[in-house]
């Protein structure tokens, strides 16, 4: 441990499992206090019991990013139990199956809400702690569907996300260029992750009872594009985050980096 974070506190909300839970351990192991937020409570307890154990600093904090109010308490209960909050990683969301134009409304509206909304809700949210505490970073979740295209063809060959969750994550972009821009006075950076084929629990749902050991829902039409061959785990998303939100990127903000092992199909 090099201690890049020594004396920050983070929160990290879907932070009981997948990208969310190893950033958390990747944090708590670079010095952090952790805050994980989630809505499953017994997940999020498992997530901080371990990083505890590993000799870290964390709490978990129960917070459905689709309710203002849940979030106006979880950011509120957090800042009681650390004093502070310096580092903001919105990485909670989530995808559906339907396409447009079938998509239901309601499956529309739930996307938007947890991917779009909640990260605005809580970075307005955390916004006051992190102008107090004299500055701080804050990383969002987008997803290669923000920039990625498809044809007929390949939607046919390979198939596609929903339309809700393309937007939400173009949308996700937007937002972080928006208030990066109203963070430089404040000496607040916000950045922006985009993962392609990254092992996760919900990217392999359904593929294998082992998500460490089994293949992407998109892995097809991820081996056709990308560069290097393979996927990216959940470490190699944490690894980029800490970077974003360390003082060795403290001139880099409103940034969109892919993280996809570089798919040369991007519109």
């Amino acid at each position: 441990m090099s201690g890049t974070l020594e004396g920050k506190v983070a929160i990290v909300t879907g932070g009981n499992s997948g990208i969310g839970e190893t950033t958390c351990h990747v944090f708590a192991r670079e010095g952090a206090k952790v805050i994980l937020m989630a809505r499953r409570e017994v997940q999020g307890e498992e997530v901080a019991n371990a990083i505890r154990e590993a000799g870290g600093e964390a709490s978990f904090v129960q917070c459905d990013v689709r309710s203002k109010q849940s979030i106006v308490d979880a950011v509120a209960k957090s800042a009681e139990i650390y004093g502070r909050i310096d580092i903001l990683f919105n990485n909670a969301g989530g995808g559906a199956g339907n396409n447009f134009p079938d998509e239901p409304d309601d499956e529309w509206n739930r996307v938007i809400e947890t991917n779009l909304t909640g990260t605005f809700l809580m970075s307005k949210e955390v916004w006051p702690h992190l102008v107090a505490a004299g500055g701080g970073a804050v990383v969002n979740m987008s997803s290669l569907a923000a920039q990625r295209g498809f044809s007929p063809a390949m939607r046919a060959e390979y198939g596609a996300t929903s339309s809700s969750y393309y937007v939400a994550k173009a949308g996700v972009d937007a937002l972080t260029r928006y208030i990066a821009g109203i963070g430089g006075e404040h000496n607040i950076r916000v950045n922006c992750v985009r993962p392609g084929q990254i092992l996760t629990p919900g990217a392999t749902r359904g593929t294998t009872s082992d998500p460490d050991g089994g293949h992407h829902v998109f892995e097809k039409m991820f081996n056709f594009a990308q560069i290097i061959p393979g996927a990216g785990l959940p470490e190699d998303v944490a690894n980029l985050v800490l970077f974003l939100v360390s003082d060795a990127a403290r001139f880099l903000t409103a940034e969109i980096i892919n993280i996809d092992g570089g798919v040369a199909a991007k519109i």
